[in-house]
């Protein structure tokens, strides 16, 4: 049997900022889905929700384009909310370049979904799951398969396939969108190195459960519009 959306259009598009602003439109807007499929193919299991609880690390990778990422033409160092919020370094690169030439960093993000079977109290500084899935065909175990992530304009899609390989069902009853930084800087040899950090950018549940029974797969997905 499948399951009827929990949120219409409207719901959505009221989802961040509400429609009592003198716009009325909100800067963004993002929504949950999850598919459920047993081993014949047939969906099972059909959920789809507004997205409603984006962590500060979310809103201060949204404030990059804005603020950009240093402080001025002549002022090498981050802007204080990448450092302040994001945890990253005032000044990256470590290579002292001879007069004819500048040093420089760059920097570089990826999502990924995370799957969990706890539930928490929602905070902005949210970094992880109560009870993150971990992958592999075990006994509350869940398979994941290679993230998908494509762009549509102003819009972010992001795909994970799982599959329970166990003999019992699993349920799960949080989600997480997760980022992870690249800083690509010159080093004191004057070559390339990569730092990495991880953050959870969105933690939302799931009520009732999405259950996946033996043998069964699901697809999730978030999606993040951005406006104004």
């Amino acid at each position: 049997m499948v399951t009827p959306d929990l949120a219409s259009e409207e719901d959505i598009a009221k989802l961040i900022i509400p429609d009592d602003l003198p716009d009325g439109q909100p800067t963004l807007t993002a929504y949950i889905e999850a598919k459920v499929y047993d081993g014949e193919g047939h969906v099972i299991q059909y959920r789809r929700q507004p997205m409603r609880s984006p962590t500060q690390w979310l809103l201060a990778l949204m404030a990059i384009p804005i603020l950009q990422t240093f402080q001025g033409p002549s002022t090498y160092q981050a802007v204080s909310f990448l450092v302040n919020v994001l945890g990253l370094p005032s000044q990256q690169s470590t290579y002292s370049p001879s007069t004819y030439c500048c040093n420089g960093a760059n920097i570089l993000w990826d999502f990924s979904i995370q799957l969990g079977s706890g539930n928490q109290a929602f905070s902005p500084t949210l970094n992880s799951l109560a009870a993150p899935i971990a992958n592999g065909s075990g006994a509350g175990q869940l398979s994941y398969g290679s993230v998908s992530v494509t762009y549509s304009g102003t819009t972010i899609y992001t795909y994970q396939t799982v599959i329970n390989y166990s003999s019992t069902t699993i349920n799960v009853t949080e989600i997480g969108l997760m980022g992870t930084i690249y800083i690509q800087f010159q080093n004191t040899n004057n070559a390339y190195q990569n730092t990495t950090y991880t953050y959870l950018l969105t933690y939302d549940t799931f009520s009732p459960a999405i259950t996946l029974p033996p043998g069964a797969i699901a697809t999730f997905k978030v999606v993040l519009t951005f406006s104004g």
